[in-house]
């Protein structure tokens, strides 16, 4: 399987970070292949747009379409390394990463990359000069068009993520953690952390300076890489939208109201006040007010977690929430 050998001393100093450019290749693989309603919901917003686009600029089409090897079988699938990127820095603008993928990728070596994608002939159109500004439009049509509007509640779903990824690290380690980003993501001892199911050589990260996780809106996980110092592993987030089909609170929402119900049935785990306005939807200072009443009321217990104030649910709370969902799964038989 798929694994990179990381030491301990990479490993400690490596950190979750939120990447705008990530976010918007994580778009394009949800246009290309979306899975599940919310990411059909995108699709079926944005396709028509996108397929008008695509036809206007056939080096676009034809660099969406040859920058991905399927997988097939047990054959892994593969995607270009120019849409991997690793961030130079924390903090940066989608522009700033736009400006960092042309300082790297030339026209030239955009198509030894999709040669070593998927072997054979490119189409004429990825053959002509100004492949890389094609590049730059493409990404940057589906960042305006996609993701830009959107990117503040996004960001609050992805800080959200980091904040419960953090916390978890800090009871359990990452051995605890990598498990939790992705059906293919596993720890195995020994340095060793799996990254997919292939069967594919092991990569030594002996001289990495720099291991980043990201969350995105995907519908997978893909690696990142600026050989040989500096690696990304990018995750799908949790918590993009409700789950269809919750729980009924309106038994619970009766007794205390409708957001503090939502409230009380999203602190199954610790959750951070920003954590809990971008799964609720609420606004900040909401959240916060429902917060000191469910904490007057004995259904919530909150403590300090470096900048963050982290909240969950007493044995009354938990009581609450178990009777909740007990009668909506009732009603559902």
């Amino acid at each position: 399987m798929g694994s990179w050998r990381v030491s301990a001393d990479l490993l400690a100093t490596s950190r979750f970070l939120l990447s705008p450019l990530a976010e918007t290749v994580a778009a394009l693989t949800v246009l290309k292949a979306p899975r599940g309603p919310w990411q059909q919901a995108f699709h079926a917003a944005n396709r028509d747009a996108f397929a008008e686009m695509l036809a206007r600029h056939p080096a676009r089409r034809d660099l969406a379409e040859r920058s991905w090897r399927p997988r097939a079988g047990d054959r892994p699938g593969w995607m270009a390394d120019f849409l991997g990127t690793v961030p130079a820095d924390a903090g940066m603008s989608f522009d700033d990463e736009l400006g960092q993928l042309a300082a790297r990728w030339d026209d030239d070596r955009i198509r030894a990359e999709l040669h070593t994608v998927r072997p054979g002939r490119l189409a004429g159109t990825l053959l002509r000069p100004g492949l890389r500004a094609e590049l730059l439009g493409l990404l940057r049509w589906i960042w305006t068009a996609t993701v830009e509007a959107d990117w503040p509640r996004r960001r609050r779903v992805l800080q959200a993520d980091v904040v419960s990824r953090t916390t978890l690290l800090a009871t359990h380690g990452w051995s605890g953690v990598i498990p939790t980003l992705g059906a293919t993501t596993g720890w195995r001892g020994d340095g060793l952390l799996q990254i997919n199911h292939f069967d594919l050589p092991e990569r030594d990260l002996s001289a990495a300076r720099t291991l980043l996780f990201v969350p995105a809106h995907s519908n997978g996980s893909w690696v990142m890489w600026d050989e040989p110092t500096r690696y990304a592993l990018v995750y799908p987030v949790t918590g993009a939208l409700a789950p269809p089909g919750g729980p009924d609170v309106r038994g619970l929402a009766r007794l205390i109201g409708a957001n503090r119900a939502r409230l009380v049935l999203a602190l199954d785990d610790p959750r951070s006040t920003t954590q809990l306005a971008a799964l609720s939807g609420l606004p900040l200072g909401s959240v916060g007010n429902h917060l000191r009443v469910l904490l007057d009321a004995g259904l919530v217990l909150r403590r300090r977690a470096g900048r963050e104030v982290l909240y969950w649910r007493t044995a009354l709370g938990d009581s609450l929430a178990a009777t909740t969902v007990s009668s909506g799964d009732a009603r559902g038989r």
